[in-house]
């Protein structure tokens, strides 16, 4: 055995260095999926209970907004810039699902805290989002987890999204490479 075989072999290779945005981005997809499932549950809600054609299309829009960024998020390299704003754009698009569910079921107390909740989990993902932050602040992440977290809850609340209901598939609808970098933005 050479020396050079002996020295590679009483050497251990050191592990690849941690990706140190595979964390963030993971939050971020987190937080993305559970807006684009807040949306869809409140446009299936919508559809089912037979509200007018306006809101219904309104509806649907917002899901699939929701829907597209999160695909955004899903088809892109790691960059915590770039994945805290697809999923700030995937709640700003469930807080205005979430405000035409309240539309729709006028102002019941759940409603009406389902809808306050999203559009705290909106701002809270967009201050993650944020030019001082770019998706890499901690606090600021924690805070828009737990903001979600919330209105998940909220949603569930109003009767709008309910465990273990499977929700129809949302599509993303055409997708243009002008609208996919609006995306990012």
């Amino acid at each position: 055995m050479s020396d050079r075989a002996h020295d590679e072999k009483a050497t251990p290779k050191a592990a690849p260095a941690p990706d140190p945005h595979a964390a963030l981005r993971a939050g971020h997809v987190a937080r993305a999926k559970s807006a684009a499932v807040r949306a869809a549950a409140v446009c299936h809600h919508i559809e089912r209970h037979g509200a007018e054609q306006n809101t219904a299309w309104q509806a649907t829009h917002a899901a699939r907004a929701s829907v597209q960024a999160l695909a955004v998020l899903s088809e892109s390299a790691p960059d915590p810039a770039a994945d805290s704003r697809c999923a700030r754009n995937a709640a700003a698009a469930a807080a205005r699902a979430a405000q035409l569910g309240q539309l729709h079921d006028g102002d019941s107390e759940p409603a009406v805290a389902a809808c306050r909740a999203a559009l705290q989990a909106s701002r809270a993902a967009s201050a993650a989002a944020g030019r001082d932050a770019l998706g890499a602040d901690e606090a600021l992440n924690a805070a828009a987890d737990r903001a979600e977290a919330a209105a998940r809850t909220a949603a569930e609340h109003a009767g709008w999204l309910r465990p273990g209901r499977r929700l129809p598939e949302i599509p993303t609808g055409l997708r243009s490479p002008e609208l996919m970098a609006m995306l990012h933005f």
